[in-house]
């Protein structure tokens, strides 16, 4: 059971890492054809932070709701923990998160000794928003920690308690601006649930469509559609090729604090 909680917290969870150039309306193309999902193909390998618009500084209110959600290989193959998601339609869940500015930390900057000669970036405080979301599902006492990986910008890890862990890893993400304003990301990431009865992987693709909006409550919409994969270590895993065995559509809207 705590591993099916898990799991759904962390389809949502704003894991914000860096981004490429996603190839032209690719990632608006697959929001709106939900039923239809397959892997995105633009995307790049993970490296540094992923910048973010303007209008998203600061600390906000999030009201995360599960509108949508499709198991398109059932009955033959599904997750843990869909079927006890079904729960959770139409239910908002409501936690904090924050984008702050920092210097940008690219290696070669670093090599010389130039980083104090650039702007800084808007990107998302990964430790507080993991943290923060993990506990409006799970409850403070049972998520201990949050913390990233000094070695990697892209691996995070979070500690619950029972000497369980939950490591997230992004491998590639991409972004998309369209012609009506939105701010589109996608990012790829694999899991790894250790400490239970087994260790539990797979492959996790969230695509999300931020929108600034011109009223105050809220002020940014957005649309997230979480794709679910099996991991080449599910003996399932060549059956169900380049297809998803869950698809998770939120809505999720951000007020200022």
């Amino acid at each position: 059971m705590f591993l099916k909680t898990i799991f759904s917290i962390f389809l949502i969870i704003l894991f914000l890492f860096p981004i490429s150039k996603a190839q032209a309306g690719e990632l608006s193309e697959k929001l709106e054809n939900f039923t239809q999902w397959e892997k995105l193909t633009s995307v790049k390998p993970a490296e540094g932070d992923l910048i973010y618009p303007e209008w998203m500084l600061g600390t906000w209110k999030v009201k995360s709701t599960l509108i949508d959600l499709a198991a398109p290989l059932a009955p033959d193959i599904v997750t843990p923990g869909f079927a006890g998601n079904r729960n959770q339609l139409n239910k908002p869940i409501d936690f904090l998160v924050r984008f702050v500015k920092i210097k940008p930390q690219n290696s070669v900057l670093k090599i010389l000794n130039k980083n104090e000669n650039f702007p800084e970036i808007l990107v998302a405080d990964r430790v507080f928003n993991s943290l923060n979301l993990s506990r409006a599902y799970l409850g403070d006492e049972a998520v201990l920690a949050v913390k990233p990986d000094p070695e990697s910008p892209n691996r995070q890890i979070t500690f619950f308690q029972g000497e369980r862990q939950l490591v997230s890893t992004v491998t590639a993400r991409a972004t998309e601006n369209t012609t009506d304003g939105k701010f589109i990301t996608a990012e790829v990431f694999q899991q790894y649930f250790k400490g239970g009865s087994r260790a539990y992987f797979n492959t996790v693709e969230s695509t999300t469509a931020y929108h600034l909006l011109t009223t105050s409550n809220p002020k940014i919409e957005a649309d997230q559609v979480t794709a679910v994969y099996l991991s080449p270590q599910d003996p399932d895993y060549f059956t169900a090729g380049s297809r998803p065995v869950a698809l998770y559509r939120y809505r999720l809207e951000f007020f200022p604090q």
